[in-house]
């Protein structure tokens, strides 16, 4: 047996080693941790798949699978005929590496002046984000409702009310229904490779309103934010809310990619969507998120980590968490279930570092008077039922085959590459970029799109500083593959006439 397989293996046999994960997964987590450990040193070559399984008594296709997953995130490196080496996680990037104009006070129609808006206001409510997504074919970010098993879930709520329980008509005072609490947990502690435990966990309105409790806690007016650049709009407007002034940070193929100009301010809040970043789909590299908590440390800042899709990966397991690598307690992690669920459920999470717990519990109080506990009951039972699991499946089949059929289609009337346009390839998330060259009007092409029924949504408008790309946002939940066949031909025509102009 090689060093490698034993140490390995004394990591396994340990009892209290991760004794409710699958196989795989525990092979995993033991080999991350003697690679974080430095007992599996950089450039240490793994045993072979077919040795490992032999030396540690399991199957070939489990160490093969536990091996990919360490490839994926960046752990070890395989070169075909060579083997698989530890990768060397101190190496980090060579290159280190505004906003909406207000509107102006007016009349209103019958002359009469119309009182005006404080400045926040004005920034908050110029964008309308609420009519741009109105929800029609290829609106990025909805999610297909119609697929939530509704009979299921009225009978779980109607369970819920006939217990006839006085104390889930009160408000939530202990950071939500426990049972959901724990729920949540066990789920984050199995699929995401969060460290967690149940009083860390406080349940939310969702993730703005878990943005915006961060934000009031955290930061105080004047204090600077770091955000992805381009950044998802409904975390601009919390912070805008919040009179923080942000830093926007440029967004490259592996997430967020700091420069020495960026190093030189002190960011007070760091905002990332590191598993699928939103909305390039850029998912950011094992350097780049040690080199961020290395930051925050250093910075005493906290990490706002917003994981909001995580369950949308089509191929592989999720990716797993920043807050998992986090060893300083700067990441406050948060989720939210009206992705996987419906919107309207209004229902997310959020992970404080074991140091804010009291202070975001007090807060969620004190501000929020949460309630909705009867519902939150309803979920509990729903999780941990195994229902929640069986609807993840379920979706994530339905959302895989639409983003194939769109990307075929799309494939099909463009080109992979034809005219200079680039259709994104990952297989996660909720919409597809389509990239465009960099003479092209995307804003223009949005509204274009617009007159033919279709809810795209221009790159160039998530951008914060002037923007370095130009794309279309393609969303595919939310459209039936008849709907997907006929409005994605229709939309490729829309792109080749703004780009042959």
């Amino acid at each position: 047996m090689s060093p490698a397989s034993d140490l390995l293996a004394q990591t396994l046999a340990q009892p209290d080693f991760h004794p409710r994960l699958p196989q795989q997964r525990r092979l995993y987590e033991a080999a991350k941790a003697a690679i974080h450990q430095q007992l599996l040193g950089a450039g240490n070559k793994l045993p072979s798949s077919r040795d490992l399984a032999r030396d540690l008594g399991i199957s070939r296709n489990t160490v093969i699978a536990a091996f990919e997953q360490l490839g994926v995130e960046g752990y070890v490196t395989s070169a075909l005929g060579s083997g698989t080496y530890v990768a060397d996680l101190q190496a980090h990037s060579a290159s280190m590496r505004g906003g909406f104009h207000p509107q102006q006070d007016g009349a209103g129609e019958d002359g009469a002046e119309v009182a005006p808006l404080s400045r926040r206001g004005q920034e908050l409510t110029v964008f309308a984000a609420g009519p741009r997504y109105e929800i029609q074919p290829f609106a990025p970010g909805d999610a297909d409702f119609s697929s939530f098993p509704f009979k299921l879930w009225q009978r779980l709520q109607n369970r819920v009310w006939r217990e006839a329980r006085a104390d889930l008509l009160d408000y939530g005072q202990s950071g939500g229904y426990l049972p959901l609490r724990q729920a949540i947990t066990e789920y984050l502690r199995i699929s995401r490779s969060v460290k967690v435990s149940v009083e860390q966990v406080m349940v939310t309105a969702g993730t703005q309103h878990s943005l915006d409790l961060c934000a009031q806690l955290l930061a105080d007016p004047g204090d600077t934010a770091w955000v992805e650049d381009p950044c998802y709009w409904g975390a601009r407007r919390v912070f805008q809310a919040n009179d923080l002034l942000l830093h926007p940070i440029t967004v490259d193929g592996d997430g967020m990619a700091l420069e020495p100009a960026d190093l030189a301010t002190n960011p007070r809040l760091i905002y990332v969507t590191p598993s699928h970043q939103y909305p390039t789909g850029a998912v950011m590299s094992l350097a780049r998120r040690r080199e961020l908590l290395d930051v925050a440390l250093t910075k005493n800042a906290w990490i706002l980590e917003d994981d909001y899709d995580s369950e949308f990966r089509y191929t592989g397991r999720p990716l797993a968490a920043l807050q998992g690598l986090d060893t300083g307690d700067r990441v406050v992690y948060m989720g939210t279930f009206s992705k996987v669920l419906y919107p309207g459920i209004k229902i997310g999470y959020v992970v404080a570092p074991p140091q804010l717990v009291d202070a975001f519990k007090s807060a969620l109080y004190d501000l929020q008077r949460p309630g909705q506990l009867m519902v939150q009951a309803a979920l509990a039972d729903f999780i941990a039922l195994g229902h929640f699991t069986t609807h993840i499946r379920k979706i994530r089949q339905i959302y895989g085959a639409r983003r194939e059929m769109l990307r075929r289609t799309l494939v099909h009337q463009l080109g992979t590459h034809a005219h200079g346009v680039t259709i994104s390839s990952e297989e996660s998330g909720l919409h597809l970029v389509v990239e465009l060259p960099a003479h092209v009007d995307d804003v223009a092409l949005e509204k274009l799109a617009a007159e033919s029924g279709i809810q795209v949504k221009a790159l160039s408008n998530y951008y914060l500083a002037p923007p370095v790309r130009r794309g279309l946002l393609v969303g595919y939940a939310y459209c039936t593959p008849e709907k997907i066949a006929y409005y994605g031909r229709l939309l490729a025509s829309v792109i080749l006439s703004g780009v042959r102009r």
